[in-house]
């Protein structure tokens, strides 16, 4: 680790690789995740490890203790990106014809409702909200775009749905 860390030497890092991808990956998948998505969460720590290579400090941890803390954060963020919440759908009437007026009137309604709901959350909530669930980004790649800790997304988020739930509460 220590030549990866002091000499980018890649060889070193090839070694670490054969030493730590089979290990990592029994790992992730006794965390309950699939072969598929355990690959690439070893991927992911592999390509952390070589990046942030320089972080890596022997006094503070051991090699293995700094790579599965890494692992065991991946693995985490995985298992949550799998189950994030997402927004509650409002329950549609089958019985009534899609052009119906009252329906179109009422999905107007609803859309208002939703846009003033947004409108008053905090601009960090709504932005986060918009990004995640309009524009379909990951948390994690919300927290590359914006720069802000990963945690600090995921709160905007949880926070903001939870006021939304709240405000939408009247509207079913």
């Amino acid at each position: 680790m220590l030549a990866v860390r002091d000499q980018r030497d890649r060889k070193a890092f090839g070694r670490l690789y054969d030493h730590y991808a089979p290990r990592l990956k029994g790992f992730v998948m006794r965390s309950g995740l699939p072969a598929a998505q355990a690959e690439e969460v070893v991927q992911d720590v592999m390509l952390t490890i070589w990046h942030k290579a320089a972080l890596f400090d022997p006094h503070r941890a051991q090699v293995s203790a700094w790579v599965y803390q890494i692992t065991r954060n991946r693995t985490i963020d995985m298992i949550r990106k799998e189950r994030r919440p997402v927004p509650e759908e409002i329950e549609q009437d089958n019985a009534v014809a899609p052009d119906d007026a009252g329906q179109i009137l009422a999905v107007e309604q609803e859309t208002r409702y939703l846009a003033q709901a947004l409108a008053g959350l905090k601009p960090g909530q709504r932005d986060a909200i918009e990004k995640a669930y309009l524009g379909e980004l990951t948390h994690q790649e919300l927290s590359t775009q914006t720069g802000l800790p990963l945690g600090t997304i995921k709160s905007r988020i949880r926070l903001g749905l939870k006021r939304l739930r709240h405000e939408l509460k009247g509207m079913r």
